[in-house]
């Protein structure tokens, strides 16, 4: 009898224990979700190219780093346990390091294990520029290379976010140029610029610019007239963002503003 007591006892404190635990648990749940909310999707944590809607993606990302190791920018990062439910998920900062598709290929995406980076729309994207191209190109001509076109398709396809001007600040909106380097001499952020053509990102504290209006949002950007041009009206001069804007950020980077006068919003799923 005395040992059935002491086992019903036992039994009581282990449910009862059990329940603390679980409670503890679950309250820890519901502040990382709280941590999470509050910092998962501002501008500057971007999830990279193809990220499925944030609420599949925190719960079906297995936080393995390939994204991280395969970016040749290192644009991609993980995140820390003060983001929540969002730790050890990717993320770009754009202000610091842009994505500025210098892998041509999205491999982010490619080597995602569990598609919360979702492949087949780039892939569906490239195919149907080759399909085109194929149209009025010959296999057999000695200079047929639909790589071109199914790369900027695949890049095109992108929707990070959008890029939004504060007309506030920014130097083309109040009539001024700029010149010198961007973000100074000790900058470490890199980026391909086709505006000189270069075929591997170099340092943006390489890169010089005397312009008698400012314009490196647009010069700059890897997507170019489909997605951000010069606005001029009346002798006035706007950046003016378009829907083919993918969210890369590279303007971002680029803004020589002490605050970027250009950022990039979330795109919300």
């Amino acid at each position: 009898m005395a040992k059935t007591e002491i086992n019903r006892r036992d039994f009581l404190k282990s449910g009862a224990v059990a329940v603390t635990a679980m409670a503890a648990v679950g309250a820890g749940v519901g502040y990382l979700k709280k941590l999470h909310d509050e910092n998962a999707r501002t501008q500057d944590n971007l999830r990279p190219p193809g990220a499925i809607d944030e609420d599949t993606f925190i719960y079906g990302c297995i936080k393995c780093g390939l994204c991280v190791q395969i970016c040749p920018v290192q644009a991609i990062h993980l995140a820390g346990i003060k983001d929540g439910l969002s730790y050890g998920t990717p993320y770009i900062n754009v202000r610091e390091q842009a994505c500025d598709f210098s892998c041509d290929s999205l491999q982010c995406v490619e080597t995602c294990p569990t598609a919360v980076l979702y492949f087949k729309q780039f892939k569906q994207a490239g195919e149907e520029a080759i399909a085109e191209y194929d149209k009025s190109h010959s296999y057999n001509d000695p200079d047929y290379n639909p790589f071109k076109v199914q790369i900027k398709a695949m890049k095109e396809k992108v929707k990070m976010g959008e890029a939004v001007v504060n007309e506030k600040t920014c130097l083309a909106v109040r009539g001024k140029g700029f010149k010198g380097t961007p973000r100074g001499d000790d900058f470490k952020g890199i980026y391909r610029s086709p505006r000189t053509g270069d075929p591997k990102p170099s340092p943006v504290a390489e890169h010089e610019f005397d312009t008698e209006i400012c314009d490196l949002c647009v010069t700059e950007c890897p997507i170019g007239e489909t997605a951000i041009v010069m606005d001029k009206n009346n002798g006035s001069f706007k950046p003016k963002v378009l829907d083919g804007c993918t969210g890369c950020g590279v303007c971002v980077m680029v803004c020589p503003t002490q605050e970027p006068s250009i950022v990039v919003e979330p795109v919300k799923s």
